[in-house]
């Protein structure tokens, strides 16, 4: 898989979008193989999931989105690297239009699904930029202030691993989704 590959982080999770355009009059016989094939893949280790996005009914569009989550980048090579996704490579070719095309998601696209939308790809990078500033720069004043009463005797090390782990919590779970419907017009 070569298209748009980033820089991993060889601990964190990563997810791939694979987009298919599946060939007139074949969309049947194409969700019953994707749907096997996700069935069988979601068995094998470092899988976090997949998600399918279809086209808009009426659209005209016969391109589908897989988004696969993994649980780090050897999970993933090893996923993309196996007999079965080759044997599907195989078999979906004859069901598809071209050759897929896929794109490695950063971490932080996963803040930025917009609620109600169908779409994937993720917003500007310099918009997702924009909108984590306003997110992370409050929150790394207040979480240390909040903190400060119980970590201030432990050690530095102590303290900072505190601090980064309630400003990743509070960004994951409250700020940034609170961004996002803020922001979704925007974005």
């Amino acid at each position: 898989m070569k298209d748009n590959d980033l820089t991993d982080n060889v601990l964190a999770p990563v997810a791939v979008l694979a987009l298919r355009t599946v060939k007139i009059g074949l969309e049947g016989k194409f969700e019953e193989a994707l749907h096997g094939f996700i069935s069988q893949s979601l068995q094998t280790s470092g899988q976090l999931g997949v998600s399918v996005v279809r086209p808009v009914e009426g659209s005209g569009s016969r391109e589908y989105g897989i988004l696969r989550r993994f649980q780090d980048a050897a999970s993933r090579d090893r996923f993309y690297e196996s007999s079965l996704f080759k044997e599907w490579e195989i078999k979906v070719a004859l069901l598809t239009e071209g050759e897929p095309k896929h794109q490695n998601l950063s971490g932080l696209e996963t803040w930025f699904v917009l609620p109600g939308q169908r779409a994937v790809i993720p917003p500007p990078r310099w918009k997702m930029a924009i909108v984590t500033l306003i997110g992370v720069w409050p929150t790394s004043i207040f979480v240390p202030w909040a903190l400060t009463p119980v970590i201030s005797g432990m050690s530095m090390p102590v303290q900072a691993l505190f601090v980064a782990a309630g400003i990743v919590i509070l960004l994951t779970w409250v700020v940034m989704p609170t961004l996002v419907k803020i922001f979704n017009r925007w974005l």
